[in-house]
């Protein structure tokens, strides 16, 4: 919900939803040497728990081509940046309050702009939405320890859902103690050791100054 991220959307929002996509939201990156501009899109009506009905990797590079084009006219980054196009995933972020409204019940991670009530950072299920009028942003508030938490919508820095990632099979019901409640499958092992015997890697992803589109992934 940062500005220029805001700015950013607005802009390129018309030009998403002319190819039958929906713009959600951008994130802008600054860095020193190259910047980055993410942009998460989705297909209208799609249901974010069946993969199936979202956007392809060919709706990213459709959507990189063509904000691409605009952005060298409008040129809104002065400075070198990366454009990423990506689809939300299931864990994904959340930039207005219609989004909130969508996934009440669920819980979230929420970063703030401001403290409130001596917290910068909070998380709770998603109790109530009300939409902002005659110029003012609206409210989410938030069950968090049992306890309303209301947060007025222009003061969210950043806010991403929190699955289920049991319920959903992306990841094994824990015991009481934390571990992996399979038969055999609490064992610890060495650390830095993978499942089969090797040793743990570490992933790179090189990024270049030219925009491109990035797979359809879970938002990081």
């Amino acid at each position: 919900m940062a500005d220029k991220a805001t700015d950013i959307a607005t802009l390129l929002g018309p030009t998403v939803a002319s190819l039958g996509l929906e713009l959600l939201g951008a994130e802008y990156l600054p860095a020193p040497s190259s910047a980055v501009l993410r942009l998460y899109i989705d297909r209208p009506g799609a249901d974010p728990n069946d993969p199936s009905t979202g956007v392809t990797i060919e709706d990213c590079e459709a959507v990189s081509r063509e904000v691409s084009a605009q952005l060298d006219v409008e040129d809104p980054i002065s400075s070198q940046y990366t454009l990423e196009v990506s689809s939300p995933g299931v864990d994904r972020l959340l930039f207005t309050v219609a989004q909130f409204a969508r996934f009440i019940g669920q819980r979230a991670k929420v970063g703030l702009k401001l403290p409130q009530d001596g917290r910068r950072r909070l998380q709770g299920m998603i109790s109530a939405v009300v939409e902002g009028e005659g110029g003012r942003a609206g409210s989410v508030t938030f069950d968090v320890d049992g306890q309303p938490f209301t947060v007025s919508a222009d003061n969210v820095d950043k806010a991403r859902l929190m699955p289920d990632w049991v319920a959903l099979g992306y990841a094994p019901a824990q015991d009481a103690s934390g571990r992996d409640a399979r038969p055999g499958k609490g064992e610890a092992r060495p650390r830095g050791a993978t499942r089969d015997g090797g040793n743990a890697g570490e992933a790179s992803d090189q990024r270049t100054n030219k925009p491109a589109a990035s797979k359809p992934t879970a938002a990081e």
